[in-house]
């Protein structure tokens, strides 16, 4: 029997088996990609936190501790690879007499290095020009004294005097704010930037040199080679047990600078953000594909409950019917299962290039075995349970009558979707408060927390949309008969009026169909556009950091001139602008201090609205030109200072002449919270001819370079060249790389990349899936309709007239469900951004190339129903 019945099924019922296979197929595939993507990711953002780390620990010799044995006891920790002492003294000073002219440098720090250092930690220097051993000078500490490989420096140490030395080569120390990091201090009391003057020594120079000087101290540098956990919290948990283990077996002869510990720190909420997000944007893909399986299986509800009454007449008793509805079900789980499998290992292949997106073979198989888990028990709630509802609540003569209109749903008696929406709106403002964080990762502390409630405001919003749109299908259908005639009419002639009783008469499924295709098309625009906008922000990031297409950095101290611009202005660049860059003083504290040009610094940067409060952009340069005195400061200072517009604003400022601080009056004019080049803290910028009237000093800081957006690294390298050491010069391209948080590298469009490519597909599939079901069991109204005399062209226009009904409430639905989702994703979802949007990016090709799938999905299961509908009667109602 059960043979038989599946034979049967394999016959007569393809079309809704194959429909709910390629829901569940798409449910799973989703639910195995993105999971095993996300073990993926974290994976990854734990590699490149490790590889970001030139020195894993730098332990410092505490004060009458034997440096010997501190260095004995780190080599005999589990996990070292190699422990190096490295001397560190503080200078009071370099000099140097070059081309006759001496040149004197402030404090500074002298680095004794072992020989082998750089085989062990190659990224900690980066030789720019001379030899790469010897006596080395950082470069800025070059620029200063005018030094080159060859000239004698001296180096003033308190204690021991002036030693002369003589350079060997260049450097660029790119991880100079950890190298000169204050070893056991918190973050906020860490230097605000690494020392100007910077001089490394072979060991035995630095011992000869540094011989009865004081302030002298060692640090045991540590490479370490111990296993990590894949998740980055697990690895940041093992490091820093590691190093407070390695600091209570020192007595406290050491303390550990843990630098991979604070890489892994910032990974870890990176990892919370990356899970959040596929919470936020995989789990209603999954959810949305798991209701297609169920609105397909109950497209053939009334037929299957016909069914089994003819099976119960006939004598099967309901454990047999049971059993034959679990068949069913194990068919469509089991075939959905594989299929999805298979999609997903092959859109990891496509996308990633390996069926695992990378992930380890036991995180694989496991997101792999979970799917399948979950497509079973999808299959098992679409169709098992429907049959042994029926058999608890259905009579044999109840299958036998034309099912009647029922009691309304009791969501929509009691005003659910009004109670979801209102609810959606509470939490929302709740969770996008100033005050409010989504993840909560206090620097050093292991626990890391996700207020996962949060998800509940976009989660009532997609359900309450949802419900609102069904209420208002329903109404429209049910009292809006004469505008539905009057909208078929073109297409069904005289049986206008019977199609809008048809329309009104199916309510309830078409209204489930248009409410399946909104929820589809919405998934898609929210991911699109929050992939987008995410994109969006990424590249404001890095203009902000990087200045312009291409910066040139002028050394601190540095004398350069506006007219330096002239030289810079190679073949491919647009335009050259100077922008001065000082420390001002407002009360107690020191400030980054920015003069612009305001009526031309916007041709060679971008300045966006958002980075400003209190006027446009264009708004407040004019306000800078127009009144040379004006000041924009940050919102802090402004909250910190009680300041109001026009208010006078004291800054001490050195000036050039005399090197002594002056008071320079101001007036603030607005606030700037972005500005090219400046830190995230607080900064002014000011017109920068007042400053150079006011200071003595037109000196540029950087100048910034407008290319176009194009051949950004080749002249970026012309000008290296051209350059050499004197100046630092960075490109956009450069700076993409190297800006944001792990969360970039893992590659955020790799997650969009596959929720967008299965949004189209579950765009299709709401839009033609449920509707070719439909119309399928309808094929004995099109046929009694043709005995009566209906026309082929007006069952096509019945057919035609549901379908565009279809197509469009739920594409209006769904844009505007997509609308309100994407502007509550990104409010919530505020700590990806870097900076937060000021407006989002819609990506138009991809929403009309969903749009389109949508649509074409419909018309094409509605062509099928009209081929159906052109059946012969008499052979239609004989075989159904």
């Amino acid at each position: 029997m059960i043979t038989a019945w599946a034979g049967g099924l394999a016959r007569h019922r393809i079309g809704r088996l194959l429909a709910a296979v390629a829901g569940i197929a798409l449910a799973v595939a989703l639910v195995a990609a993105l999971g095993s993507f996300l073990t993926a990711s974290k994976a990854t953002m734990t590699e490149r936190a490790v590889r970001s780390v030139a020195v894993d620990w730098q332990v410092e010799v505490q004060p009458g501790a034997d440096p010997n044995a501190v260095r004995s006891l780190v080599q005999a920790a589990d996990g070292t690879r190699a422990a190096l002492p490295v001397g560190f003294a503080r200078t009071t000073g370099f000099t140097a007499t070059v081309g006759g002219s001496t040149q004197t440098t402030g404090p500074g720090v002298a680095l004794g290095l072992p020989a082998d250092y750089r085989s062990h930690f190659p990224d900690e220097l980066r030789t720019l020009s001379g030899s790469g051993t010897g006596v080395l000078l950082a470069q800025q500490t070059a620029s200063n004294l005018h030094a080159t490989p060859g000239d004698t420096i001296g180096v003033r140490l308190p204690g021991a005097g002036l030693r002369p030395v003589r350079v060997d080569g260049v450097v660029d120390l790119p991880q100079a704010d950890s190298l000169f990091q204050k070893i056991g201090a918190p973050p906020q009391s860490q230097p605000t930037a690494p020392p100007d003057n910077v001089v490394l020594l072979p060991a035995a120079r630095f011992a000869s040199l540094t011989h009865g000087a004081t302030d002298v101290t060692t640090q045991i540098h540590v490479a370490r080679d111990a296993g990590l956990p894949a998740d980055p919290a697990a690895a940041f948990t093992s490091v820093t047990g590691a190093a407070h283990h390695l600091e209570a077996k020192s007595a406290g002869s050491a303390l550990v600078g843990n630098n991979l510990g604070a890489a892994l720190d910032s990974a870890r909420q990176d990892a919370l953000y990356a899970q959040i997000l596929f919470l936020f944007l995989g789990v209603p893909g999954a959810v949305l594909a798991a209701a297609l399986t169920v609105a397909v299986a109950s497209a053939g509800g009334e037929r299957r409950r016909r069914e089994q009454g003819l099976l119960r007449l006939r004598g099967l008793r309901p454990r047999q019917i049971t059993a034959l509805a679990g068949l069913e079900a194990a068919l469509v789980g089991t075939v959905g299962g594989l299929a999805g499998l298979g999609l997903a290992a092959l859109t990891g292949r496509l996308a990633f290039g390996a069926a695992s997106f990378g992930a380890g073979a036991g995180t694989w198989a496991l997101w792999y075995a979970v799917a399948f888990v979950l497509g079973v028990a999808v299959a098992a709630a679409a169709v098992l349970v429907p049959a042994l509802r029926d058999l608890r609540t259905v009579t044999v003569a109840d299958t036998r009558r034309e099912p009647r209109g029922s009691r309304s749903p009791w969501w929509l008696r009691y005003g659910l979707d009004f109670a979801l929406l209102i609810g959606s709106w509470l939490v929302f403002r709740a969770s996008s408060g100033n005050q409010y964080a989504l993840v909560l990762a206090p620097e050093g502390v292991p626990s890391v927390s996700v207020s996962y409630w949060a998800f509940l405001g976009p989660a009532l919003l997609w359900l309450g949309a949802a419900l609102l749109l069904w209420r208002l299908t329903l109404l429209v259908l049910a009292h809006g008969r004469p505008a539905l005639a009057r909208l078929a009419r073109p297409l069904t002639a005289t049986l206008a009026t019977t199609t809008a009783a048809v329309l009104s008469h199916r309510r309830r499924p078409l209204a489930r169909s248009v409410v399946l295709l909104a929820l589809a098309v919405s998934f898609a625009i929210s991911t699109a556009v929050f992939n987008s906008t995410y994109r969006q922000q990424s590249e404001v990031d890095a203009r902000l950091t990087n200045g312009a297409d291409v910066t040139v950095t002028e050394p601190p101290g540095a004398q350069v001139r506006p007219s330096a611009a002239d030289t810079l202005n190679v073949s491919g660049v647009r335009h050259v602008e100077p922008l001065q860059h000082r420390y001002a003083y407002v009360g107690s504290d020191l400030q980054d201090l920015y003069g612009v040009r305001p009526a031309t610094v916007a041709k060679a940067t971008s300045l966006q609205d958002a980075y400003f409060s209190g006027g446009t952009a264009d708004q407040l340069m004019r306000r800078l030109a127009q009144r040379p005195d004006n000041l924009l400061v940050s919102a802090e200072t402004v909250h910190d200072f009680q300041l109001s517009p026009g208010d006078t604003v004291n800054l001490r400022i050195q000036d050039a002449r005399t090197k002594a601080l002056r008071t320079v009056p101001f007036h603030y004019a607005g606030i700037v919270k972005e500005f090219p080049t400046a830190p995230k803290d607080s900064f002014f910028v000011a017109n920068a001819a007042y400053v150079a009237k006011a200071t003595g000093s037109n000196a540029v800081g950087a100048f910034l370079l407008d290319t176009g957006g194009s051949h950004q690294q080749q002249i970026a390298a012309h000008l290296h060249r051209q350059l050499g050491t004197g100046a630092t010069v960075t490109d956009l391209t450069q700076t993409r790389g190297t800006v944001g948080t792990s969360l970039t590298s893992v590659d955020l469009a790799g997650l969009t990349r596959i929720e967008l490519a299965f949004a189209v597909l579950l765009s299709a599939g709401a839009g033609g899936l449920v509707l070719a079901l439909g119309l399928a069991e309808r094929r004995r109204t099109f046929a009694v309709a043709t005995v009566l005399g209906a026309k082929s062209g007006q069952l096509r226009g019945m057919v035609l007239t549901e379908a565009l009904l279809l197509a469009a409430g739920g594409l209006a639905g769904g844009a505007l469900i997509g609308w309100a989702l994407s502007e509550m994703l990104v409010k919530v979802l505020t700590g990806v951004f870097d900076p937060p949007p000021a407006s989002l990016s819609v990506p138009g090709g991809y929403l009309a190339l969903t749009a389109g799938a949508a649509v074409n999905a419909v018309l094409a299961a509605a062509l099928n129903g009209i081929r159906s509908a052109g059946r012969p009667a008499v052979e239609e109602l004989r075989d159904l």
